[in-house]
């Protein structure tokens, strides 16, 4: 597995699932324990997304234990696997395909000695909750092996996990393990953790990129140009902040550009070919489009936070990250520490739909610890920290040039997107991208962000290539290579553009076809997978009912990264002072399915999140700083206009799961505006689609 991007890398050992390919020490995933009970050790961690809780199923399936027999070990460096990064969808597919074989080779293993020490036949062995049972009744269980070092072994590339048809845990819905302790308020996210001795930093940021401290206040802490207080509360943290931040004295920094469509089509950038084949055949009929979407932010409702301490030689930090092993691979590029003194412990922390400033949080309070050694110091990021300093996801363009034959056909399809990178994520590049670094003494400037190739799933390319048959492809990208706003991963990436620009485009194509456009889609989509889903999601929501002069239904579908789940959605929407969506119906494939309830709860929020993008969400800018840095200026969609939402899972038990936390966001905001081609007959070209958009 290449650590970077999640994607194979070239080796001669045998092939082993997912991240077990490289984290082979079948010690390294799971542990037995005295009492019966089994902890397994995910590299993979918990955002909010339930991934804690499908884990505990796949260990308890394949190792026949009961699920609230199984542990789950928080992720720590140096202790827990190197799963890279929890993104992309990928953590049943990477993390637990590898959980599910090393507890099959792990529950073979111990039946084998089993079998040896009884003289009964494996085939006769069977387990029950933990213990082996033969013809004539109990032969040890799980828990004799405690203090064995069976487990100290590399996997095997011949464990046999369970068919589908035998899996009794797997594939039903199971509580969320994580759930109880947030419904009752006790102290489980990073932002409740709290130590004996511990102090509180706030940190003092530059007034605008490229600001250089000229002068530091009395009592501040300094490291180059990042400026931090230090005291023994918050509260008291918080007036030294705000007496420093006014006695600082910055030089001008760089500014930022105020027409911001200007500056996409004009940068510069580097050229690439994404995907092509064919030649475009004779367009009897042909259209040309362009889209753009704004920087957004993350926007999480609890703000970042991180803990950390130093001894002189050993940094702990606690972080809500989704790399431990990168932050720290970032974290001893920036602070110049070898990464063996660098550990890095995974706390739970708000959801962060992408790439947020929890590794930059981190740093910030490895600097204070380094500048302040001994005590654990906090920093906990403000409102404006949140939505102002944390990377955005990247402002885009879109051109996408279409064209029908004469017998209706789609005949060609040329499409240009330009944009930042969408990967500023720490560990991936040879220098730090935390937000302090380039600020610490003697540190580089920012590198452009960059995208994973497409084959892990692409950034600004993501979801570029219409699923639809088509005979002369053309798909080009301009990677910017100025960044004058920090940018990287959102939840979906590009996908969010293109499905929206594609569906649009083959909507306005069907009108030329003069063709319904769920039968023109159909007739050109060769994918029998991507077909039901959009046959479901129309069904679903009653296509082609009439409905009241100010309302609309749009329908989308899309393959997320063209290599993941197929998922369709149709959404109702209102033309009212500003556009409402009343309801949403999603239809989806992920292939296996290991918890079916979470799996929803990640379909319907990525749709709801889909909703705020689409109707809501842009970061602005004076010229000088980014002003969308309050709830006020950066307005997210409200529990009042939460639209109500169906799902139909399609279930595969015997395929591939493909993830679910992605899939629905791109498809929700195109189907939404269709739904408002349909309610006010315009076609939206810029996000969000707010009146003043819609009317632009």
């Amino acid at each position: 597995m290449n650590l970077a991007f999640g994607g194979p890398a070239p080796d001669d050992n045998p092939k082993l699932p997912g991240s077990l390919h490289v984290n082979r020490r079948l010690d390294s995933w799971l542990t037995f324990h005295a009492d019966g009970r089994v902890s397994i050790h995910p590299g993979k961690v918990e955002l909010g997304q339930g991934i804690l809780t499908a884990l505990a199923q796949i260990a308890a399936e394949e190792l026949d234990v009961a699920l609230e027999r199984i542990l789950v070990a928080p992720t720590i460096t140096g202790i827990s696997p190197n799963e890279a990064v929890t993104s992309g969808s990928l953590s049943i597919q990477e993390g637990g395909m590898a959980l599910r074989h090393a507890c099959a080779d792990a529950r073979a293993l111990c039946l084998s000695v089993v079998a040896q020490a009884s003289g009964v036949p494996v085939e006769e062995l069977r387990v029950e909750n933990g213990v082996f049972l033969g013809p004539e009744g109990p032969l040890g269980s799980y828990a004799g092996f405690a203090e064995r070092d069976l487990l100290d072994a590399e996997a095997s590339p011949h464990a046999r996990p369970k068919p589908a048809r035998e899996r009794r845990v797997t594939g039903l819905s199971a509580p969320r393990l994580d759930l109880p302790a947030k419904v009752f308020g006790e102290a489980r996210f990073i932002q409740d953790l709290r130590f004996a001795g511990m102090r509180h930093a706030r940190m003092i940021r530059p007034p605008s990129p490229g600001a250089r401290l000229l002068e530091a206040p009395p009592g501040a802490l300094r490291d180059g140009d990042v400026l931090a207080v230090i005291a023994a509360s918050e509260a008291e943290a918080e007036r030294l902040a705000e007496r420093a931040a006014r006695a600082a004295r910055w030089s001008e920094g760089a500014g930022l550009p105020v027409d911001w469509s200007g500056w996409l089509a004009n940068a510069p950038g580097e050229d690439s070919v994404v995907a092509e084949h064919g030649a475009p055949a004779h367009a009897a009929q042909s259209i040309t489009r362009r889209f753009f979407r704004p920087f957004i932010a993350h926007g999480s409702v609890g703000t970042c936070c991180a803990i950390a301490a130093f001894d002189g030689t050993v940094m702990r930090v606690w972080s809500h990250t989704q790399g431990p092993y990168n932050l720290r691979a970032d974290l001893a590029l920036a602070l110049k520490l070898p990464g063996e003194n660098i550990i890095v412990e995974h706390v739970e922390g708000a959801g962060c739909y992408g790439h947020n400033g929890a590794d930059d949080v981190a740093l910030d309070a490895a600097i204070c610890a380094r500048l302040c050694p001994g005590a654990p110091i906090r920093v906990l990021w403000s409102r404006a920290e949140e939505l102002g300093e944390a990377p955005l996801s990247p402002a885009m363009g879109v051109e996408i040039e279409a064209g029908l034959d004469a017998a209706k056909n789609l005949a060609s399809w040329r499409v240009h997107v330009r944009s930042n990178g969408h990967s500023g994520r720490p560990g991936r590049v040879k220098t730090p991208v935390l937000l302090a670094a380039p600020l610490m003494e003697g540190g580089e400037p920012m590198p452009p962000s960059i995208n994973p190739p497409l084959a892990g799933g692409g950034g600004a390319q993501r979801n570029m290539v219409p699923l639809y048959r088509v005979p002369g492809l053309s798909a080009t990208m301009t990677r910017l290579t100025g960044m004058p706003i920090r940018t990287s991963a959102l939840r979906g990436l590009g996908a969010l553009i293109h499905v929206w620009a594609i569906e649009s485009v083959m909507e306005e194509l069907a009108a030329l076809a003069e063709e319904d456009s769920v039968a023109f889609r159909l007739r050109h989509c060769d994918d029998e997978r991507a077909a039901h889903v959009l046959r479901e999601a129309a069904r679903m929501a009653g296509w082609g009912r009439a409905l009241p002069e100010n309302e609309g239904l749009g329908i989308a579908v899309a393959r997320y990264k063209n290599t993941g789940a197929w998922c369709a959605v149709a959404a109702h929407v209102r033309a009212e002072e500003r556009v409402r969506c009343l309801s949403l119906h999603i239809a989806a494939d992920m292939g296996e399915v290991v918890n079916p309830d979470g799996a929803m709860n990640q379909l319907e929020g990525g749709a709801i999140h889909g909703v705020s993008v689409a109707l809501h969400e842009a970061a602005t800018t004076d010229g000088r700083r980014i002003t969308s840095d309050s709830w006020e200026a950066y307005p997210v969609l409200r529990f009042r206009d939460v639209p109500r939402v169906s799902v139909n899972l399609i279930a595969r038990p015997e395929a591939p799961p493909l993830g679910a936390g992605e899939a629905s966001m791109a498809p929700t905001i195109a189907a939404i505006a269709g739904g408002i081609h349909q309610a006010l007959g315009v076609r939206p070209n810029r996000l969000p689609f707010t009146p003043e958009n819609l009317v632009s």
